[in-house]
């Protein structure tokens, strides 16, 4: 993995390090009959991980200056629904997997019934701490949030990508078509936590439109990267098991582009990306580098 300029290196790990004790917090152990789910949920968010999107939360809020405790509910919120939509992919009728983040699958840890019931109360809980007047007072600013997280991990976003991905196994598709898959499964809840912040800080539509923009070249870059990590990466940098597309023969960026024209592909989109931020001045310089690192990765 890239060394990442040291400031990025310390945002990201103090993004980490709040998310998880707010995820802690918000998703507490209990005794109750019911603490397996508990457990199951703790299990399958606390797990380690990048925390890009709740990066993405709180670098925009910051932007804006929204209240540090309100972005962080919101990145919390967005993490839940991150985590639920791994533990679903990850399940027998899905991906089959037997590890996420160096660890085992959820669906393994506990069982495949437990794996599904956390999911599912992981989704609906980043719902419900959306709609608390601790995550905004404005009642309106919280109406958008929810709506905007339901449009990106809905049929219409992430829960249909990964309609479009299973589908792809048995399917042959194009450019355009896997475009519109990845944008969907990926980029939507990508663009969503980058404009989570504006939403959050009332931002003007040019704005909210820059970050969009942003947003969506830095969802295709990522899932670039994702697909040259799945061919070039190895199970102990991803903490995933890799090759798993080809294997299911599913078409992709690099076996549609080729390893080189998708690296620079990803890197185009890259700096496309971070082109969209000038209206922010140096106030974006942050996302920038999130640009950069993410088709730099290695995990």
């Amino acid at each position: 993995m890239p060394s990442l300029p040291k400031s990025l290196q310390t945002a990201m790990a103090d993004t980490v390090e709040q998310v998880e004790a707010a995820i802690d917090v918000l998703l507490p152990r209990t005794d109750l009959a019911e603490a397996k789910l508990y457990d199951a949920m703790r299990y399958g968010c606390l797990g380690g991980g990048k925390r890009l999107r709740p990066f993405l939360v709180m670098e925009s809020a910051r932007m804006f200056g929204v209240n540090p405790a309100c972005a962080l509910r919101t990145a919390a919120a967005v993490e839940f629904i991150h985590c639920y939509s791994l533990i679903h992919d990850d399940l027998p009728a899905m991906d089959n997997a037997d590890l996420r983040r160096g660890r085992r699958t959820v669906h393994l840890e506990f069982d495949e019934a437990t794996a599904i019931l956390a999911g599912d109360g992981l989704l609906t809980a980043a719902f419900e701490i959306l709609s608390d007047p601790e995550t905004h007072e404005d009642p309106s600013v919280r109406c958008k949030l929810v709506a905007a997280l339901a449009r990106a991990a809905g049929p219409r976003g992430m829960v249909g990508g990964q309609m479009l991905d299973l589908i792809a196994e048995t399917t042959t598709f194009d450019i355009g078509a896997i475009t519109r898959l990845q944008r969907m499964k990926t980029g939507d809840m990508i663009a969503f936590s980058a404009t989570a912040g504006a939403i959050l800080g009332r931002a003007s539509p040019a704005h909210l439109h820059s970050l969009q923009a942003y947003a969506h070249d830095l969802g295709l870059a990522f899932q670039i990267a994702d697909d040259l990590l799945d061919v070039e990466g190895t199970e102990e940098e991803t903490g995933k098991p890799v090759q798993r597309d080809e294997q299911a023969g599913k078409a992709t960026f690099v076996s549609i582009l080729g390893v080189e024209r998708a690296r620079d592909q990803a890197g185009r989109l890259a700096e496309q990306a971070s082109r969209h931020l000038e209206i922010f001045g140096d106030r974006a310089d942050m996302l920038k580098e999130v640009a950069r690192f993410v088709v730099e990765r290695r995990t």
